[in-house]
């Protein structure tokens, strides 16, 4: 089970009820935290959310509506007594901003590890037991989207095994993709798994036009969060140059991408009610939602 929350839904500037768009991905007792910008660890608290467990932070690029939370979030993390490095995975040149947040941290009792990613071309890499996929995309700085998935065993069927008289001691052996002889027979595991298994999937996209790589990475997503910064199809020319997204081109890659549901996110402060838009996204896809501060789901396995 993957647990998904909305930290903040806002744009550019922090409302009293709306703080800067940031999400939390928890998994297996490790969380990753995606952008951090100002009010971020407020909003956590309010959540009851652990910020101890955040093994990594995936930034989506380095305005200050996603960044300038970190140097407090890191020190709150600093005092509640943690050790164990934390990494910090940004888009390709975002080393030197990220290093100068630091510089008002002073002194941090564990490792701070920054890593960069190519802004051009989509990377894999795995963290807290997710895969996850960076998405290019299309800003006024270098800035990345986030697939992560979690990839699922197919599950084992016992009934087979005991049809094959493969001693129970070697089940586990199987169901994890390894071979066994037994005598003289050799059981491989394709005898004894059942059908690939849908992966659990969640993706996060903001501050971007619409680019041909969201769609193709985020298909089959369980879970779509992608910004609206207007609600209005009229607010288009805005969002070309500002280089955001209306609800309705939001919504037209959740279709075309066959997500299972779409939640909007990174509202500008001056859509200050963004449920009276909902239509101008769900009249394409109908199961989106309109993003709230500490609105969660868990996605769990079929």
């Amino acid at each position: 089970m993957i647990d998904v929350t909305l930290i903040g839904t806002g744009g550019m500037v922090p409302l009293p009820e709306r703080f800067l768009a940031s999400c939390l991905i928890e998994y297996n007792g490790k969380s990753i935290l995606i952008d951090c910008g100002e009010g971020t660890q407020i909003s956590l608290h309010k959540g009851r959310l652990s910020m101890n467990r955040i093994d990594t932070i995936l930034i989506t690029h380095c305005h200050a509506d996603h960044v300038s939370g970190l140097p407090g979030l890191l020190l709150t993390i600093g005092n509640q007594g943690r050790i164990d490095p934390l990494n910090i995975i940004a888009p390709r040149g975002s080393t030197k901003y990220l290093n100068s947040l630091l510089v008002v941290c002073g002194y941090l009792p564990y490792e701070i590890r920054i890593a960069e990613l190519h802004d051009t071309k989509p990377q894999q890499f795995e963290q807290i037991g997710l895969n996850i996929t960076s998405i290019p995309l299309k800003h006024h700085i270098n800035c990345l989207g986030y697939s992560l998935e979690l990839l699922l065993k197919p599950r084992f069927q016992p009934d087979m095994a005991k049809k094959l008289d493969i001693p129970v001691k070697f089940w586990k052996m199987l169901h994890n993709g390894n071979s066994v002889k037994v005598d003289d027979k050799t059981y491989t595991p394709d005898m004894v798994l059942g059908e690939p298994r849908k992966p659990v999937k969640v993706s996060y996209v903001t501050d971007s036009r619409p680019v041909k790589h969201i769609k193709d990475i985020v298909k089959n997503s369980d879970l779509f969060i992608c910004e609206g910064m207007y609600g209005e199809d009229e607010q288009h020319d805005n969002a070309v140059e500002k280089m955001h997204m209306i609800f309705s081109e939001a919504a037209t890659i959740a279709k075309e991408a066959e997500v299972d549901e779409l939640w909007l996110t990174h509202f500008s402060p001056s859509m200050s009610r963004p449920e009276e838009f909902i239509n101008y996204a769900a009249g394409i896809f109908p199961n989106t939602k309109i993003g709230k501060d500490l609105m969660t789901t868990t996605l769990k396995s079929d």
